[in-house]
Order: C-alpha cells, then structure tokens, then sequence
C-alpha cells in the first residue's frame, strides 16, 4: 500500500527577495520607495537649514498682508488695500477666465479648420493647411505679442469715435479701441434671479430632450429636430419670463464721455491678444487632431452613409465625428492642459493673472519665494488633474459599450 503525503513546504530564506521572481518585484518598489521617501526627507531638511541660515521661516502669513499694489483687469472687488490672498485670487479667476475662454474658441476653431482641411475644395484645404502650418511652427509668446501689437497700435483711439473717423460696431453697441474693447455690461435688477433659475431650467430641459431624442434614435432611427426644439425649448420661456417679470435684466451700454468711453463692460488689450494667440494656436494643433481623427474612420462608414440616403452633413454629425471622437478627446486633453499653462505667457503683455499677481508682484514684495512658488504650482496642480478628470469622464462616457 502506498501512501502519499504532502510535498514539504520550503521556509521561508532573505535570498528569495532577489532571486525569487515571487517576491523580486516587491523588494525593487520597496527599495525605490525607501529612496525616494529618504530623497524628499534630506531636501526638506536642506531647505529648512538654507532658510535658517537667511533668517527666514516657513510661514504663509504673508497671504493675509496688504497687497498694496492694483490690478487693471478683476472679476471681483479688489483695491490695494486687500491682502496678498485677494490678490492671488483675483489672478487665479483672471488665469481661469482666459483659460476658459481660449479652450472653447479653440476648440471650435480646430473642429472647424480640421474638418475644412480636409474639403475636396483645393482652396479652402490649402487655407486651412496654411493656417495649421503658420500658426504652430511659430512660438505662442510672438503671437501674443503680435495681437497685443495689432490691438495698441492699429485700433482707432477713443476720440476717433468722436470725430467720425471711427464707428461703433453692432448698431452702436460695442467699441473696438486701441485702449480696449467696450462691449454692453448686463445690470440686474428685482427677479433676476427667477429669470436666471428659468434658464438654467431650460438648459436642464435641453439636456433631458437630447438624450431623448439620442435614446429614440438608437432604438427606433428616427431622428428628431433636435436643434430647433433645443432653440425653441432655450428662448421661448425665458422670453416670456422676461416680459412677465419686468425687465429684470437690462444692458448698460457704453458711450463716449470726455477722453475715454464710459459704462458698459471693458475688456482690455491685454486679455483679448492673449485669448486670441492661445486660441488660434490651440486651435492649430486642435485642427490635426481632427484631422487625424476623421481619418481614422474607415471610407466605408462614409460610403454606408451616402447609401442610406445621409446627406454630407448628418454623415459628419452622426457618423464619423462620434467614431473620430475616440481618437480625438485624449490628445485634446493634452492641448487643453497646455493651454491652461501656456496662459502664464500672460505677463509678457501686462495681464494680471495667477503667475504676475502671486508669482510675481507678491513674492517681490514679502520675499516668500518658496511659499509663493508652491502656491503656483499647486494651483496649476490642481486646476490640470480637475480638467483632466473632467474631460476622462467625458471620454469614459463616448467609449464603446460591449453588448
């Protein structure tokens, strides 16, 4: 009779950290850890000492000081009695504002040239390819110069506008000068806010019709007008809340006083060259990651379209952009991130953002180069992983789904 037993367990020896690929991986990222963790230790002790041998300390006190400097261009209220915290975040929602503002203009611009590049017209794809071209292989910091350039010394000076050498611009309602452009400022008065709640109820209603109409679609291929009813379902009730509440929301618009134009709302040279050179930029390498995109989908999905009876339009609309989509958001997350930094460039024309207000005018006045400087990175830190989370959702969303 035979009896089997057990094969007898090897104990457990230290050689096997290394030569057991079992456990061999687990020592390399432990011994890295233990580097790195002993790496940050021996620069943190380093800046303590070099900060001790200045006579300094590691304090952020410095943000609740006053500022005593101005900024030309805010969102909020701010004078140079408010602290060196106000400050900086008069310049973060300044960074934000253009950053924002560059990454839907660029967005739409590179939709629009990407697509146009690739038009059988040979002029408009020639055009396009020139734009591409020209604007990319130049660096950003001369394009913001140059619009800063074109707004400061081509535009009319206010007292043009006074003389008749110049005119205002969409039935005298907006003021295009070379210390700015004057546009009509909303004033809000009693039931403004109802007004407001009635658009953001309108744009919730758009929302819930287009999915809707996206459902109806797949399961049944009918297609639904959606852009008139979305049209429809975003003007008609606040149109009629408008009237019915009075008026609660009126425009100030702005008009020649004295030697400069009052009222309304002023954006400055300064903000406008900088959205113009990041948007047209972006909007260059946007516009190849279109491209790009679109090409990738098979000429066969395009030549299904035609034999259904799809018109060239709705083939774009329904059929390769949300194919080209998979290709186009991750590269796109790149250029929006590099647009949000690249918006640093701003001091070169004297914008007031996070980089000249915290990083810059601040750190001169109180000395805290380290603190100010983590406070900077941070903040670019954070509003980057924010996009990025943002538009990876965005991407999860559009994915393939497996039956």
């Amino acid at each position: 009779m035979t009896t089997v037993t057990d094969p007898r367990s090897e104990s457990f020896r230290l050689s096997q950290l290394i030569y057991d690929t079992r456990y061999r991986s687990l020592t390399i990222q432990a011994v890295a850890m233990a580097l790195i963790v002993l790496m940050l230790s021996w620069l943190v002790s380093n800046t303590v000492q070099n900060l001790q041998a200045l006579g300094k300390d590691f304090d952020f006190g410095f943000l609740f000081e006053r500022a005593g400097y101005d900024i030309n261009q805010r969102l909020i209220e701010y004078d140079s009695n408010s602290t060196h915290g106000r400050a900086a975040l008069v310049g973060i929602l300044n960074t934000l504002l253009v950053a924002f503002l560059g990454c839907v203009t660029a967005t739409v611009l590179g939709i629009f040239a990407g697509v146009l590049r690739l038009s059988k017209n040979w002029l408009v794809s020639r055009l396009m390819a020139v734009y591409v071209e020209g604007f990319r292989n130049v660096p950003l910091l001369l394009w913001i110069i140059a619009f800063f350039a074109i707004m400061t010394e081509a535009m009319p000076a206010p007292r043009a506008f006074r003389t008749g050498e110049a005119e205002m611009a969409l039935f005298d309602t907006v003021a295009v000068t070379n210390r700015g452009v004057y546009i009509p400022a909303p004033v809000l008065h009693d039931g403004a806010g109802v007004l407001i709640t009635v658009l953001l109820a309108s744009l919730a209603g758009i929302w819930a019709f287009r999915r809707y109409a996206r459902r109806l679609q797949d399961e049944t291929g009918r297609i639904l007008p959606v852009g008139w009813i979305s049209l429809a379902i975003l003007v008609l009730p606040n149109l009629v809340a408008y009237f019915l509440l009075g008026r609660p929301i009126t425009l100030d618009y702005p008009e020649l006083g004295g030697f400069n134009f009052k009222g309304g709302l002023h954006l400055r040279n300064s903000l406008i060259a900088l959205w113009l050179a990041l948007s047209v930029y972006t909007g260059a390498f946007i516009a190849e990651i279109v491209r790009a995109g679109i090409l990738s989908v098979s000429k066969g999905q395009t030549e299904a379209a035609y034999a259904l009876g799809l018109r060239p339009g709705r083939t774009m609309r329904l059929v390769i952009l949300p194919q080209a989509l998979r290709v186009i958001v991750p590269p796109l997350i790149s250029q929006f991130l590099n647009l949000t930094k690249n918006s640093s460039l701003a001091i070169a024309v004297g914008y007031m953002d996070v980089r000249s207000t915290l990083g810059g005018i601040t750190i001169n006045q109180t000395g805290r180069e380290l603190e100010g400087m983590l406070l900077l990175g941070g903040f670019y830190l954070a509003a980057s992983l924010i996009i990025s989370a943002v538009m990876n959702f965005y991407n999860a969303s559009i994915k393939l789904k497996e039956r």
